[in-house]
């Protein structure tokens, strides 16, 4: 019997084979099954818009960056009939130079709405991309059955640069925190929405700084006029509510990078502690937009390639739609129904007359 049991214990070590009496064997995750997607047009734009939220009954809203003086206002409401309605309403939409920038909408980014149906709106106050507005800056937080502002959060002084731009905002109903990237100069914003602090954490770390690349956009360089390269740092940014991770990368990259909310929520690391948690995902390729879809995947605007692509949970990459009409495809929005909304903001071409912006509808079949 003795001699027996030896034999076995050899077997066991020279085929690799492991025995376990208190576990079930784990077995591999199902493959992904093979999806088709439908890409339909919503609506159209004279005027260039990049932010697209979509309330739990499916109210769509927009907004109109203030890169170009002809804008016709900073947020929307995006009607049947395929026009737009200024949203919250006219004043906040008023601003005008010399009017006191905390009253109103200047330069808006981003906006998104929250797992509770509240519209975000994020300021980035950087008229023309020239530098922040003194005061400007903000984060509003909308009823959008009343239209009326229930809360605004400011930026300390001090917090931000002249060159800051606050690009895109994540809200975290659970922590009640706001994440934000700054693509202006690196690094990303931690928004308390109960105590209204602010806290910047990896600033100028490699992860949300820009890479030293230059993209290539419908086959051309992406170089600023006098033929220097362009570096927008930490861009987009999508939130995995169900595994507690923050996704971000820079738009002038080709990397995606992760961590965990618990130690963004820690205030007793130190930066440097911080920074060892951030992992690297992957090089996805260049992207403005991020999400985190209801199956766990994170979709990005894969703008090198007039496409939306997915981070699948094993990593790989998946190009969920390629069309020519997806002219640097911008942010996303689910919509109660499970349908993926992108914007299309052409910001290669700038804000020359007679382009047509776009808003998608994709739908996995």
């Amino acid at each position: 019997m003795y001699g027996k049991k030896l034999f076995i214990i050899f077997l066991l070590l020279v085929t690799g084979l492991t025995v376990s009496c208190s576990k079930e064997p784990e077995q591999a995750a199902p493959p992904l099954k093979p999806t088709t997607y439908t890409m339909t047009e919503v609506a159209v734009s004279d005027h260039q818009w990049t932010g697209v939220a979509v309330s739990p009954d499916n109210r769509i809203f927009v907004n109109f960056p203030l890169w170009s003086p002809k804008i016709p206002m900073c947020v929307g409401e995006l009607l049947d009939d395929g026009t737009v309605e200024q949203f919250p309403d006219g004043k906040w939409n008023g601003y005008y130079r010399g009017a006191i920038p905390v009253n109103h909408l200047i330069c808006v980014q981003s906006v998104v709405c929250d797992a509770e149906g509240y519209l975000w709106v994020l300021d980035a106050a950087s008229p023309f991309l020239r530098g922040i507005i003194e005061k400007g800056p903000k984060l509003l937080k909308v009823n959008i059955d009343s239209a009326k502002v229930v809360e605004y959060y400011a930026f300390p002084d001090g917090l931000l640069e002249k060159a800051s731009y606050l690009n895109d905002v994540r809200i975290d109903t659970k922590n009640k925190k706001a994440y934000i990237t700054d693509s202006g100069i690196g690094g990303l914003l931690i928004v308390d929405l109960e105590s209204h602090s602010v806290r910047r954490v990896l600033a100028k770390h490699p992860s949300t700084m820009a890479e030293d690349v230059i993209l290539t956009i419908e086959g051309k360089p992406w170089i600023r006029p006098d033929g220097g390269k362009i570096y927008v740092h930490a861009d987009g940014i999508a939130l995995d509510t169900a595994n507690g991770m923050l996704y971000y990368q820079a738009l002038t990259g080709r990397h995606l990078y992760r961590i965990s909310t618990q130690y963004l929520l820690d205030t007793t690391l130190t930066e440097a502690e911080l920074a060892e948690h951030v992992e690297m995902v992957g090089e996805t390729g260049a992207s403005d937009g991020l999400i985190c879809g209801p199956d766990g995947r994170i979709y990005l605007s894969a703008i090198e390639d007039n496409a939306v692509k997915a981070v699948n949970p094993d990593g790989s990459v998946q190009t969920i739609v390629s069309d020519s009409l997806l002219s640097w495809p911008d942010s996303f929005a689910f919509g109660p129904d499970g349908a993926l909304y992108v914007t299309v903001s052409q910001v290669h071409k700038g804000t020359q007359p007679g382009l047509v912006y776009r808003l998608f509808k994709i739908v996995a079949e």
